[in-house]
């Protein structure tokens, strides 16, 4: 279940970080709310970040080859 929960809150994050972005780019926010905005947007880039870097970490250690865990690099999206 924690694992669900992490995913949720993942998205939510990434939801919340989105629409922040959005409200800044219409540029109707004042200096104060635009620095409270992109402070949150940071704190947000963070933990997302956090948790993709966990995931990254997850799945390469359930990667296996000839019964040893192998660590393999993600592709970039350019490779895919």
């Amino acid at each position: 279940m924690a694992a669900k929960k992490k995913a949720v809150d993942f998205e939510t994050s990434l939801q919340q970080l989105e629409a922040l972005v959005t409200d800044m780019e219409k540029g109707d926010l004042s200096l104060e709310e635009s620095l409270k905005a992109f402070e949150a947007g940071i704190k947000l880039t963070r933990e997302c970040q956090t948790r993709l870097s966990e995931a990254e970490q997850k799945v390469q250690l359930l990667l296996e080859e000839q019964g040893q865990l192998v660590a393999q690099p993600f592709p970039d999206a350019d490779e895919l």
